[in-house]
């Protein structure tokens, strides 16, 4: 069964065995962010709307689980921020009250953290990961490159909030791109905002695929160590999985990759329009295949190892 709003199971880097959930079109955020792994936000938008059918989803994710698949996590993440569909909160309900047995992760921007209504919503999922990448405004413009009307102090009032009334795990997201916001003082400032959220992680992230704008670079590893020097206790987000079993992805969908891939070289996006694959799901399937050695890049093209 294709699905258009539900994609995986696939290895997630901080997450394990990941079914993912996208409740948006293509990139419709409120941030265009330099690094942006997803490409360039196409609608930069801040109102929240029912973007895809409810109910579709809750269909889609009814064919998933029905089999009770073992997974990680359910998680909303996908091409744009979660948190402007109108029911994610709906959602997230749904899957506690039909499906206790699994872990519902939201990975959001945290810009909508400063409506009560928003906070509400997420309190039933078992993590949420914000992502918080400035403190100072003009840094905050620089990185994420925000909708207008956007005002970084209150999106992290917002996020101080949340923590007071959230019970379940807090990972903080801090994607650090060189030149913009690792600076001493900015990092310093980061660093004592992350103190007033108080999660229960803080995850250093960085680059690991071809950014939304050309010239972002990803840190070297001595520096991501400086750089995590900062935040005491915190976490840097390894740039490449670690291999994973076959078992960890659907061999369905490995075996059309490698079928697709015998008859001729494709890139990714070609093979992301072939098997209507989401964009991560299609990354991710890739990633795992070179890194076992079954497929090898050239130049854009992906092609069956010889």
């Amino acid at each position: 069964m294709t699905h258009r709003y539900i994609f995986g199971p696939v290895p997630s880097r901080r997450l394990g065995r990941s079914l993912g959930i996208d409740l948006l079109a293509r990139k419709t955020c409120q941030l265009d962010c330099v690094y942006c792994e997803c490409g360039p936000t196409e609608e930069l938008v801040t109102g929240r709307l029912e973007y895809v059918p409810t109910q579709a989803v809750l269909d889609e994710l009814d064919a998933a689980l029905a089999d009770r698949p073992p997974l990680e996590s359910i998680t909303f993440s996908g091409s744009g921020e979660p948190c402007l569909h109108l029911h994610v909160g709906k959602i997230i309900n749904y899957i506690k009250d039909n499906y206790p047995q699994y872990t519902v992760t939201v990975l959001t921007n945290g810009t909508l953290l400063s409506d009560p209504a928003v906070r509400a919503e997420l309190l039933r999922a078992d993590r949420v990961v914000p992502s918080l990448d400035a403190v100072s405004e003009e840094v905050f413009v620089a990185v994420n490159r925000p909708a207008p009307g956007l005002v970084n102090a209150e999106i992290i009032e917002g996020l101080i909030k949340f923590r007071e009334e959230y019970s379940g795990q807090l990972w903080l997201e801090i994607f650090i791109v060189p030149g913009l916001n690792d600076t001493p003082d900015e990092l310093a400032r980061l660093a004592a905002t992350a103190a007033r959220i108080r999660p229960e992680r803080v995850q250093i992230n960085s680059l690991d695929r071809p950014p939304a704008y050309s010239g972002i670079e990803a840190p070297t590893p001595e520096r991501l160590q400086e750089i995590a020097a900062f935040f005491p206790g915190s976490e840097i987000v390894a740039r490449q999985f670690v291999p994973v079993p076959v078992a960890a992805v659907r061999p369905d969908r490995i075996e059309a990759v490698l079928e697709t891939l015998r008859r001729r070289p494709l890139t990714q996006e070609d093979l992301q329009v072939q098997l209507q694959m989401h964009v991560h799901e299609a990354h991710k399937l890739i990633q795992h295949l070179v890194e076992t050695g079954r497929v090898q890049r050239s130049g854009d093209f992906y092609v069956i190892s010889k």
